[in-house]
């Protein structure tokens, strides 16, 4: 993951879910928000941060294990490796930061809130 550190900026990220966030699907979009929102607190530590920026960059780059643009299979590469950060970071994740993504969320799925 360390090597898609360099691929990472809130504008890429954006871009990215914006353009693909619903192809990609909603539990790869939910966990690629959670990671962006946490990556937002102050308080998160480099280490954390490093982590996330790692998984947000691999989530960006369009050189993956498994492309993208292979329907029902391109995404799941991305799921697996923003999983793992989620898993690393899950310290971090509080009901603020489900709400906010949540809410980010809501624009590409506005019916499908989870509980």
């Amino acid at each position: 993951m360390s090597a898609h550190q360099g691929v990472y900026s809130d504008e890429r990220f954006w871009r990215k879910l914006t353009r693909f966030g619903k192809r990609a699907g909603r539990e790869v979009a939910l966990k690629a928000l959670q990671l962006y929102f946490v990556l937002r607190r102050p308080d998160v530590p480099f280490w954390a941060k490093s982590t996330i920026i790692g998984a947000l960059g691999y989530f960006i780059s369009p050189l993956d294990a498994i492309p993208d643009f292979i329907v029902g299979v391109g995404y799941t590469d991305d799921a697996s490796v923003l999983a793992a950060a989620l898993v690393a970071v899950s310290i971090y994740i509080d009901e603020d930061i489900k709400l906010q993504a949540e809410s980010a969320l809501a624009h590409w799925w506005p019916n499908e809130r989870e509980t």
